[in-house]
């Protein structure tokens, strides 16, 4: 059973976490999309592009600093902190054991695009870093 309000939380969440991702591909994705698993699949694909992002800007990060063996290691610290911060938010943000019965069939795609609007700002953080700020 969820606690009180829980169902006002996800109503408002949803609207939120689906307008955070606004990437072409998404869009038009979701355009086409005529089911909810249609709908899932683009948020996992969305999940993923976003994902391949974050590898990319990391690893680019990662050679600018291959010259300084202490920043590489504290970089690759905070990625590990940002992974298991960002592990633990989807889980407090869904803590029902069983969450495909709790959230229903909206679940995947709700996880998917939390999932990529979290990575989207650890990208904006890590260019951050390339930038020297």
């Amino acid at each position: 059973m969820r606690p009180p309000g829980w169902t006002i939380i996800l109503a408002a969440l949803v609207p939120c976490l689906l307008f955070a991702q606004d990437s072409a591909r998404y869009r038009a994705c979701t355009g086409k999309a005529k089911a909810q698993p249609e709908l899932n699949a683009c948020a996992a694909d969305e999940a993923k592009r976003v994902d391949a992002e974050l590898n990319r800007v990391y690893r680019e990060l990662l050679s600018k600093n291959t010259d300084d063996p202490a920043a590489v290691e504290k970089i690759k610290n905070a990625q590990r902190a940002w992974v298991a911060y960002r592990d633990a938010y989807i889980e407090a943000m869904f803590p029902a054991q069983d969450k495909q019965a709790e959230y229903g069939s909206m679940y995947p795609m709700e996880v998917d695009l939390l999932l990529a609007s979290l990575t989207a700002r650890q990208v904006d953080a890590l260019k951050d870093l390339i930038r020297g700020r």
